[in-house]
């Protein structure tokens, strides 16, 4: 099978839609499908090779994967990310046209997203639309100007526009797929989270005391602390300031707790900002974007892993932690309910900074139950093995051609 992952963004760009796309290439490649990402360029100099087609390091030796780039303007909303131009269509249906894709994958809701299901009408393929994100959510926190309640209609707005066009519909948790029945969405959806390959956990023994001293070297008053660790992205919608309160609250029972939040974005520097001004400011630290192939040894790295997101549709890195056997405390909203279902690897706890730090502190100093939750963890990831979860996408995408020949027939 040939298939087009559309995506508004992808490498050098990192968050859970990335990982997604990843993952499910490279497993779906393996498995001996033919995919060709469709994403932004991230250069804004045409003259730059890689502005309208680029192979990145990671498929550069795969032939059963490639990437195409597509000319991108600065985003108002975020800047971290680009714009694909919207006047791409014909260099779009020639790339494709020689590609001869099967399937078309939405991957998000603008520009890329909005050219691929162009194409797969145009062409009459069978399209799939994976509803990642939950933008009535998201938009109020890039924005001031306008009133929350039209941010919020109008990221239910786009979302449904692709719900409604689509042949299939996959969501990564049931709580996804109970937004889609609230926003009255008369068709089925099949529920299929990310899937994290096994290498996410293996690491060179070796190399792990290198990489500890690098770390105390670059962080040394982490060194023999009790490490708290948050890896993602850096933004509002994360909740991380709860995580610096968190800290203050934590330290009143383990004294030589630290916070070390791993990753960046266009919130850090106003959360440095509001760490400073807490009188253990010291003991928050802030180690920037890391490599992916570090992320193991990062895991391995910290005592306990803390996620205090609200809004997330997974929080992928609590399963990447567990598969490294860290203990996960995090807030029981949205994705994390389903992931966790519970206090399976760790804790799952209310909105409340007092309930979060005792389960923190809990899991510092009994020892006994440190291990059993260790151990829970890493049994407990295994429910999102990349290879198993990869079949069930491939009968999505069959669903998808049955459905697009159902929709053709009753046309």
């Amino acid at each position: 099978m040939n298939i087009a992952m559309f995506v508004d963004c992808y490498y050098p760009r990192v968050n859970g839609v990335v990982v997604s796309v990843k993952s499910y290439s490279d497993a779906l490649s393996k498995l001996g499908h033919k995919v060709c990402i469709v994403c932004p360029a991230y250069s804004s100099n045409s003259e730059d090779p890689t502005h309208l087609s680029y192979i990145d390091k990671s498929v550069k030796d795969n032939p059963n994967i490639e990437v195409f780039r597509l000319s991108s303007i600065s985003n108002h909303w975020s800047k971290e990310d680009r714009l694909a131009r919207i006047d791409q269509w014909h260099k779009v249906k020639k790339y494709l046209d020689g590609f001869k894709p099967d399937i078309i994958h939405l991957n998000n809701e603008y520009t890329v997203a909005w050219l691929g299901l162009t194409y797969a009408r145009h062409r009459g393929i069978p399209s799939v639309y994976t509803f990642h994100t939950l933008w009535e959510e998201y938009f109020k926190c890039y924005s001031h100007a306008v009133p929350d309640f039209a941010l919020k209609k109008l990221g239910k707005d786009i979302v449904k526009f692709y719900l409604k066009k689509v042949d299939e519909i996959i969501v990564p948790t049931y709580r996804i797929g109970k937004v889609v029945d609230r926003y009255c969405i008369e068709k089925d959806y099949d529920i299929l989270p990310t899937g994290i390959p096994d290498d996410i956990a293996k690491f060179d023994k070796k190399y792990v005391s290198v990489f500890f001293n690098r770390m105390h070297k670059l962080l040394p008053y982490v060194q023999k602390k009790h490490i708290l660790l948050y890896t993602g992205r850096i933004v509002k919608e994360k909740n991380l300031d709860f995580l610096i309160d968190m800290l203050g609250e934590v330290r009143k029972t383990v004294n030589d707790a630290v916070l070390l939040f791993v990753g960046g974005g266009p919130y850090e520097e106003e959360l440095k900002k509001y760490a400073k001004s807490k009188p253990y400011s010291w003991n928050i630290c802030f180690a920037g974007y890391r490599k992916r192939d570090e992320l193991s040894y990062l895991y391995n790295f910290a005592d306990v892993f803390v996620f205090p997101s609200l809004t997330d549709t997974q929080g992928l890195v609590t399963v990447e932690a567990m598969m490294c056997g860290l203990p996960v405390v995090a807030i029981g909203e949205m994705g994390t309910l389903d992931v966790m279902q519970g206090d399976n690897g760790g804790f799952m706890v209310k909105n409340d900074i007092h309930e979060f730090s005792e389960k923190v502190c809990l899991l510092l100093k009994d020892k006994k139950l440190y291990e059993q939750k260790k151990a829970e963890a890493l049994e407990w990831s295994k429910k999102w093995n990349i290879d198993s979860l990869t079949l069930n996408l491939v009968e999505c995408y069959e669903k998808a051609i049955k459905n697009h020949e159902a929709n053709s027939v009753r046309k």
